[in-house]
């Protein structure tokens, strides 16, 4: 194997991990979305009745997002979470000082509420499905996996490669590479865009501020990795067959 090759093999190779590590980190965590709002009292019947609802297994979409905008919520693909005040007693509010303490309590999406219909108006199951938002939500979910999966494949064989000491399989891990990073890519747009439509369905309340967190961050930068190792794999791949080729068949004549 040619020194060139070589060196585009291992810099794909560190590329694949990296993309890799961001990829699990980013679906493994729940800041792909965060919300900024000032700290609530917890004195108001309004705000104790958000919690409990919030904690609720049958919580719907309005319910949890009203919770989230108004309690610096932040959300992944797999939980939502928001932050309280640690007590709850309506008869004796803490005193406020600067520094509010408050806890992180957060709750699981259900495999149910992943592949839940979304409505046209969140939380009024009369309103008709909004099927853009439903598949939206459900390919941003679904999406990750796949290039996680995809990404390990190509690893696998990659790893044969190594074995057979041959580059030439490595063009199927560039091309999964390659579908993995279009997957990672289409999971981020799902999400810009369902995020989008849900606050047109939702106004964020008045002095509430939203923003993609760093979980949204790590898959945003782990797209042009993938795609990066892909393109490293395949050129190392074709190139050398190719200079195999023509060696070869100027041994024979």
């Amino acid at each position: 194997m040619d020194n060139r090759f070589a060196t585009a093999f291992v810099i794909a190779c560190v590329l694949s991990l990296i993309s890799t590590i961001y990829m699990a980190a980013s679906i493994g965590t729940d800041f792909w979305y965060e919300y900024r709002s000032p700290v609530q009292e917890n004195s108001s019947d309004l705000n104790k009745g958000l919690w409990t609802d919030f904690a609720s297994d049958e919580a719907d979409e309005k319910t949890y997002n009203d919770a989230l905008f108004r309690y610096n919520g932040t959300v992944g693909l797999w939980r939502r979470c928001i932050s309280i005040p640690p007590n709850t007693y309506w008869y004796n509010p803490p005193e406020r000082t600067e520094s509010f303490d408050v806890v992180t309590k957060c709750m699981s999406f259900t495999l149910n509420e992943q592949f839940m219909e979304k409505f046209v108006d969140p939380g009024n199951h009369n309103s008709g499905i909004d099927l853009l938002r439903t598949y939206l939500w459900r390919c941003q979910f679904l999406l990750p996996f796949v290039s996680l999966g995809l990404m390990c494949f190509g690893a696998l064989i990659g790893l044969c490669a190594c074995i057979c000491r041959s580059l030439y399989p490595t063009i199927a891990t560039g091309i999964l590479h390659l579908l993995a990073g279009l997957c990672t890519l289409g999971s981020v747009s799902c999400y810009v865009a369902g995020i989008e439509l849900l606050h047109q369905k939702l106004e964020l309340p008045e002095n509430v501020t939203g923003e993609f967190g760093w979980s949204f961050c790590l898959a945003c930068v782990s797209a042009p990795l993938q795609f990066m190792a892909s393109a490293l794999f395949i050129w190392a791949a074709h190139t050398n067959r190719k200079e195999y080729t023509l060696m070869k068949a100027y041994r024979v004549a």
